[in-house]
This record gives C-alpha cells, structure tokens and sequence, in this order.
C-alpha cells in the first residue's frame, strides 16, 4: 500500500510507525535524545561544581524566586500531558483533537518561556549577569540552553500544526508529530532536574 492510500481513515492504529521510514525517524530520535542527554549531563556536572563560586555576585538563596519558577514549572509540566492527549488524539486519528492539545501545548510553552526571560530580566537586574561569576555563567548556560530547546520546540510544533493543515494525517505527517512528542518530554523531564538541582538546591544550600 503506497503512502497516498494510508491517510485519512485507512491509517492503522499506531500510523507513526505504520512504515519503515516512520519507525527509523522514531529509532534515529532516540539515539539524537541520547546524545542530549549526554549533553545536558555535562552541563549539569559543570553548574554542580561551580555553583559556590558567587565571586561579588548574588547567591543562589537570595537570588531564586521560588513562586516564578514554581508558576513556569506547572506550566511546562501540564504542557506535557496536553502533549499526551494529542498523541492519544493522533492514534484515534481525531485531527481536530491534535490541533486542539498542540495548540494547547504551544500556548504553555510559550508562557513558561515568557516566565523565563521575565525571570532573567530580574536576575541580570540584580546583579547576576552572564560575566558576573562562575556560578552566573554555568547558571545562564544550562537554564538558558534548556530554555533554547524550549524556542525551538515551539517553532517545531507550529511549522508540524501548518502541514497537518495542509497535508492532513498521513503516515508522513504522523512520525513528524509524534517525534515531537518525545522531544517535548524529554524537555520537561530535564526541566524536572534543573528544577530540584539548580532552584530547590540552590534555596537549601
């Protein structure tokens, strides 16, 4: 069956890896987290070993404002299952419903960015710039990289939204969404650590 017939009603129930091509894009996204993860690993060990050299800066106590990143944190996380829903939504091949979780998700996404530079406005006006110490260069490195992979993801689901419309749901199109889906979480579980290792440790000492 040619990927012209597989759309519409006659996609299966898992139309993502209804093909080879499908389950390869899947595969090869998987060794590309991987290699994040190593990346992200790396930038973590760094901020760890460098997050009481504060030099004339702020520390992190008195610098974190636990209620913004809190308030950032349920955003991203509930953008998350609303990510879930639109994957469940792709399996019962409901278009209206994908568009609706991912417009939903893109909307989250967007807020916990706007969080995010609203809260470096803060720091940087406080005293903590990228220059100030090592602990404000590894800070502004591995939040602002994760924060990065944020954007991106953002102009990833909007562009994947545009051909749905246009395309509708193929065996093409299916993959593209839920590889997104991986990538979105994958987002908010490395949130989840820099939540606890940089904000929560950082307000404990």
């Amino acid at each position: 069956m040619s990927h012209a017939d597989l759309t519409g009603n006659n996609l299966p129930a898992e139309p993502e890896k209804a093909t080879l091509e499908g389950r390869n894009k899947i595969l090869g996204f998987w060794l590309f987290l991987g290699g994040e993860t190593v990346l992200f690993g790396t930038l973590f060990a760094t901020f760890i070993g460098l997050r009481n050299q504060i030099g004339d800066g702020p520390a992190a106590a008195e610098l974190f404002k636990l209620s913004t990143v809190a308030l950032a944190t349920f955003l991203l996380l509930t953008s998350s299952m609303t990510s879930v829903m639109a994957i469940q939504a792709l399996h019962r091949k409901d278009v209206s419903k994908i568009f609706l979780w991912f417009v939903i998700t893109l909307i989250l996404g967007l807020g916990f960015l706007g969080l995010e530079i609203y809260e470096f406005i803060e720091y940087v006006h406080e005293g903590h710039t990228f220059t100030t110490s090592a602990f404000s260069s590894s800070f502004y490195t591995l939040v602002g990289f994760h924060g990065a992979h944020v954007a991106f993801g953002i102009l990833w689901i909007v562009l994947l939204l545009l051909q749905l419309a246009k395309k509708g749901l193929t065996v093409v199109t299916a993959p593209k969404l839920y590889v997104f889906g991986l990538y979105w979480h994958f987002v908010d579980v490395v949130w989840v650590f820099i939540f606890t290792v940089v904000y929560l440790m950082g307000k404990v000492g």
